[in-house]
């Protein structure tokens, strides 16, 4: 709010390149706060996807959890008004890399019953075959 109010002053004061200055600045925090909400949605889309993978089965629950997911990350990288996406398909795919270790951690803890240590988990999950299936979920289907 406090960057808002001296956007408006600077406005006012006719200081168009401090005022641009403050615009960028809002923009790269809008960015960030959409990256990081889609880095929160992806660690539970890749922990699902990789108790789907070594346990050979899924749940009810984790399939509604992947869909909630999915609409979630799509919803947040969506720009509404100027249209297209605010990360690309290479950066979407860096912000699931980025999450994957925090979804072992936590697949760590569920998948059979939490026996796995999450370096033993990590071993034995196909980290490309998890990516690659959370970004053609994730990627509008055309």
């Amino acid at each position: 709010m406090e960057e808002l109010l001296e956007l408006k002053d600077l406005l006012l004061k006719g200081d168009v390149p401090a005022a641009m200055a403050i615009v960028e600045e809002l923009e790269e925090m809008s960015r960030d706060d959409k990256i990081s909400a889609i880095g929160s949605y992806a660690v539970i889309l890749l922990l699902h996807l990789i108790k789907q993978q070594v346990e050979n089965r899924s749940t009810a629950s984790w399939e509604v959890s992947i869909r909630n997911s999915v609409r979630a990350i799509q919803k947040k990288n969506k720009r509404r008004k100027a249209g297209g996406y605010y990360l690309t398909s290479e950066e979407l795919y860096i912000a699931l890399e980025e999450a994957y270790p925090d979804a072992i951690d936590y697949a760590s803890l569920e998948v059979a019953e939490g026996i796995y240590e999450p370096e033993a988990l990590a071993e034995i999950v196909d980290r490309k075959v998890i990516l690659d299936r959370a970004m053609s979920l994730i990627l509008p289907q055309e």
